[in-house]
């Protein structure tokens, strides 16, 4: 008899859970990125407050970073779909 034509049974797929060191990780790396943006956005605020001459180029940096990052932003959440 023919094992071939029998229908097997389904199991389901056990996806692995991740790791409690990487979770940790991962928010570490968060946590550090936060730190990083408000020290950038610390030493931005100081060189407009510091020098007024820089506030229009340093606008218009930060105009067309923003739209980067939006962008880059959009494309991450369609390419986690």
């Amino acid at each position: 008899m023919s094992t071939a034509t029998e229908p097997q049974p389904q199991t389901p797929q056990q996806h692995p859970q991740p790791s409690q060191s990487a979770t940790d990780l991962r928010a570490l790396v968060t946590l550090c990125l936060f730190v990083l943006v408000a020290l950038i956005l610390l030493v931005v605020g100081y060189l407009c407050v510091v020098h007024p001459s820089l506030t229009g180029p340093i606008a218009t940096v930060a105009t067309v970073a923003g739209v980067l990052v939006a962008a880059v932003g959009v494309a991450y959440a369609i390419r986690r779909r």
